[in-house]
């Protein structure tokens, strides 16, 4: 059809080396056949997608819920594709995706916690605050990257020597891992090590950068 088929500038390494390869192949049938459906639509499809991984972690099916979550994360990047490939990029559909990804990522980690405490006689206060470490190191991450790239135009993850190594896809690869081999305590620690880590890092990384480079 000789519509080049692209990634995002700043994809994460499992975005890179995975769920492109594959949601790639999704975009070029669509374009190929002319489904009739919307960089938005599929936006939302892969929300929906999140929100029965909860439902799923709800009723204590976590393996159904670790394939739908990492099938969401490979979904997320068609709508991207498929606009860039059409030309019809917009700022409005890039809020709109970037809005529900961290719905998403709030649905999910409450699903988790929802399947960790079914069972339990009483609250656990410590995995109410490793719910929170994961969350809140989730929207950090995001939230790192947005203001790096609207106050000083540079993507924090091409600042210094610290790889992306708490990007969503990744995220979400090791909740959709945690999940499927019932290790699901143990995926929202690493996710919390992992987000913190990378978010104090980048923060004295770009700290850096940005007094070498009198900006």
């Amino acid at each position: 059809m000789g519509v080049v088929i692209t990634g995002k500038r700043f994809d994460g390494p499992v975005s890179r080396k995975i769920n492109r390869k594959i949601s790639a192949k999704i975009t070029r049938l669509i374009l190929k056949y002319n489904i009739p459906v919307t960089p938005n639509q599929i936006s939302l499809f892969s929300f929906f997608l999140s929100v029965s991984a909860f439902l799923c972690l709800y009723l204590k099916n976590s393996i159904l819920a670790g394939i739908l979550i990492q099938t969401s994360s490979i979904i997320d990047g068609v709508d991207g594709e498929l606009s860039r490939a059409l030309k019809i990029s917009s700022s409005l559909g890039a809020f709109f995706d970037s809005i529900l990804d961290r719905l998403a990522d709030i649905i999910i980690v409450l699903g988790a916690t929802i399947y960790l405490l079914n069972g339990l006689s009483s609250v656990n206060y410590d995995l109410l605050c490793l719910s929170f470490a994961c969350v809140s190191g989730s929207l950090m991450v995001s939230y790192i990257h947005s203001k790096g790239m609207e106050l000083f135009k540079l993507h924090p993850s091409t600042v210094g020597r610290v790889p992306n190594i708490a990007s969503r896809d990744v995220r979400l690869l090791v909740i959709s891992l945690g999940c499927i081999f019932n290790h699901v305590y143990a995926s929202l620690f690493l996710i919390s090590i992992l987000t913190y880590i990378y978010v104090i890092l980048k923060f004295l990384e770009l700290n850096l950068h940005l007094r070498s480079s009198n900006l």
